[in-house]
């Protein structure tokens, strides 16, 4: 490394502290690489995939989305699903897949497989080489296909879906105790 390169990184190291100075950093956790299956902080997990779409493959995918009006609500039948997000990459050809999750990402891809095995297969089934959900070589695509995220911010990183439900839970059951 040259001595321009060495204080350009300087530079930029102090830019970011002083734009961090001051300000309150909230409780720090750690974000660490889980193998070979993205980052992980605390309870949750980030799986991101970019991958080749197939011909018709965005405009079966947006079919299904304007059909359900964007409303993945289905998915919550996974119980550790937190978000996900699909989004078209250069000119319809690619598609951008993220999500976040609670636990172990085998366990992640099993309950995908064993309680939305249909949805799957209709949404990645319009992505190149997808094998099919309950293929056995499916972990092996997937992982193929992901990429680790080289920055992630999780605000409550030890909250599972069932916490939060059950937080949402207490708090309109003493909301309506107020009421009264």
């Amino acid at each position: 490394m040259n001595i321009k390169q060495l204080s350009q990184d300087a530079a930029l190291k102090l830019k970011l502290y002083l734009a961090t100075l001051g300000k309150p950093s909230g409780k720090m956790h750690d974000v660490i690489t889980d193998a070979d299956a993205g980052l992980r902080s605390g309870n949750l997990s980030e799986l991101t995939i970019i991958t080749d779409l197939k011909p018709e493959g965005a405009r079966n995918l947006r079919i299904i989305f304007e059909t359900l009006k964007g409303n993945l609500a289905g998915a919550k039948e996974v119980g550790t699903l937190h978000d996900m997000r699909f989004v078209f990459l250069e000119n319809d050809t690619k598609l951008l897949f993220c999500t976040c999750y609670d636990g172990d990402w085998d366990t992640y891809i099993n309950d995908f497989a064993t309680k939305i095995p249909e949805m799957m297969d209709l949404l990645f089934g319009n992505i190149e080489g997808w094998p099919g959900i309950k293929s056995p070589t499916v972990k092996e695509f997937i992982l193929s296909k992901q990429i680790t995220a080289s920055g992630w911010f999780v605000s409550h990183p030890n909250l599972t879906v069932a916490d939060i439900t059950r937080l949402e839970k207490i708090g309109n059951g003493l909301n309506k105790l107020l009421e009264l």
